[in-house]
């Protein structure tokens, strides 16, 4: 067979030299001349399928069904081009199937014996690519089937196209009721009218408006009604046509939050304002009479005590006690009002110099020894602010301390991100259930004519360290002591701050 003739021509130069797969079997589907291409494709050596029925190249489970096939081909052979919906499961020796497709032309063989030749493609890598294509298509129409966002695509001439289920439910417009309009009826007055010009001058320019920015406009819907949005338009190439592809996002909940916080800002502006004015009050019209009341007391003590019986002495004296604590309850509000509206330039701070400075001006009594601990850190903050919050701590320790041999103690720790700074006593420490309420304003455990207390020093500290994002609490034993304790971040030091 090896010297096949056909109409006198021998066709084994024709396949030996071709790239594509080729063979030629007889009526019997026997395989009777093939090229090294198909052996190679198929991973056969040569020669070791002449002589095979070709369903051996077929998978077992299509055999049967091919046999059919070829007997039909051969009942009424006619040519058959590559691409003419025949694709085939092909099965190499080593067992794999792939996908091929086949050409067929008949022959005639000597004495008239039918033939035909069949030239074969491995098309995995096609398929491959449409499945992956088909992956591709499926994915880009889920999301644009399931997006939130409003897509809509429209042509050169503004006229629309697609319609996403986001879309037509933001602007009331079925997808075919839309299809074939322009994309201007989306859009009011003056927009309406000018949008065919905007892309006209685009398209002759290439001068950018909208296309690749985002930009808030308005959006009407099909009952008219008017409504803010997000819109961004992209632009893409689809061989010679040039598409538009519209983001659209619905903002009118963003657009009220943000009316509303400017209200708030603006009430939040005006109390400042009060607070401010209030502050002013406090100051000049409260303390200048209460400073005429304390030395209108301490001179009446003084001049008169000899008139005062023990009742009497203890009368003025509960009443320039009184007085320097009212004194020292503006001082308070004053403070706490400044806290995040009087601003100071934030400075690094040497805690250890500022520490001992606090310690200093505390004079605390000679039973009670503070202590600080060295290496202190370095760090950027407001330097009234600080000292403000370590000498309510150290004060309050010293003030409230119930032991003949009282320890004030001062540490920091390296808590990752934060500085753990704590204040440790070894008073008559705090119930759990007060831990809360002592750092709100004006609460004393205390009777204040036992231990004097404005009740503001703790809630300063909270408002302090919370402006500077930092935490706060207190751990307590009754009869054993109290810690105080609060965080500073880290990136409030003179590296961060450089």
């Amino acid at each position: 067979m090896k010297n096949l003739v056909i109409e006198g021509q021998s066709l084994e130069w024709l396949l030996t030299s071709a790239t594509d797969a080729m063979l030629i079997i007889d009526h019997e589907g026997k395989i009777v001349l093939l090229n090294p291409a198909l052996e190679k494709l198929f991973g056969y050596a040569p020669a070791a399928l002449l002589g095979q029925t070709i369903e051996m190249l077929v998978p077992a489970r299509l055999r049967h069904a091919h046999v059919g096939q070829r007997a039909d081909f051969f009942s009424q052979p006619r040519p058959r081009a590559m691409g003419g919906g025949a694709e085939l499961m092909a099965l190499h020796r080593d067992g794999r199937e792939f996908p091929v497709e086949v050409s067929l032309s008949p022959l005639q063989g000597a004495q008239a014996q039918p033939l035909v030749l069949a030239t074969i493609h491995d098309i995995t890598s096609r398929k491959a690519a449409e499945a992956a294509l088909q992956e591709s298509e499926a994915r880009m129409r889920a999301i644009f089937e399931t997006a939130v966002d409003a897509i809509i695509t429209i042509d050169e001439r503004g006229i629309m196209e697609r319609l996403n289920p986001a879309a037509q439910a933001l602007f009331g417009y079925s997808e075919a009721e839309a299809a074939g309009q322009n994309v201007s009826i989306l859009m009011p007055a003056p927009h309406r009218a000018r949008h065919d010009g905007y892309l006209e001058h685009y398209l002759d320019t290439g001068e950018k408006k909208i296309i690749g920015k985002g930009r808030e406009v308005e959006g009407l819907r099909r009952d008219g009604t008017l409504f803010p949005m997000d819109l961004t338009v992209t632009e893409m190439k689809l061989g010679s046509r040039r598409m538009f592809t519209g983001m659209v996002r619905d903002i009118t909940a963003r657009k009220a939050a943000e009316q509303h916080n400017r209200a708030l800002l603006q009430e939040i502006s005006s109390a400042n304002e009060e607070l401010t004015n209030f502050a002013y009050v406090v100051s000049h019209d409260l303390k200048a009479p209460l400073r005429g009341i304390g030395s209108l007391a301490d001179w009446l003590a003084t001049d008169y005590a000899e008139h005062f019986n023990d009742e009497g002495r203890e009368h003025m004296r509960l009443l320039i006690n009184r007085v320097h604590r009212m004194g020292a309850l503006i001082d308070g509000i004053l403070q706490y009002s400044r806290v995040g509206r009087v601003k100071e330039a934030p400075l690094p701070v040497d805690l250890n110099k500022l520490l001992a400075d606090v310690v200093d001006l505390q004079a605390a009594p000679a039973h009670i020894r503070v202590t600080v601990a060295p290496g202190l850190p370095v760090v950027v903050v407001e330097p009234t602010r600080i000292q403000q919050v370590f000498h309510n701590l150290v004060s309050n320790a010293i003030k409230y301390m119930d032991k003949a041999d009282g320890r004030v103690e001062v540490a920091c720790a390296d808590a990752g991100a934060d500085w753990r700074f704590a204040v440790s006593d070894n008073g008559p420490g705090i119930e759990a259930r007060h831990f809360e309420r002592i750092f709100q304003l004006f609460q004393t455990l205390a009777s204040r004519d036992r231990v004097e207390s404005t009740g503001v020093g703790l809630a300063l500290v909270k408002k302090i360290v919370e402006m500077y994002h930092g935490q706060y609490g207190v751990e307590s034993v009754i009869g054993q002591g109290s810690t105080f304790w609060f965080t500073l971040p880290k990136a409030a030091s003179p590296a961060a701050a450089k």
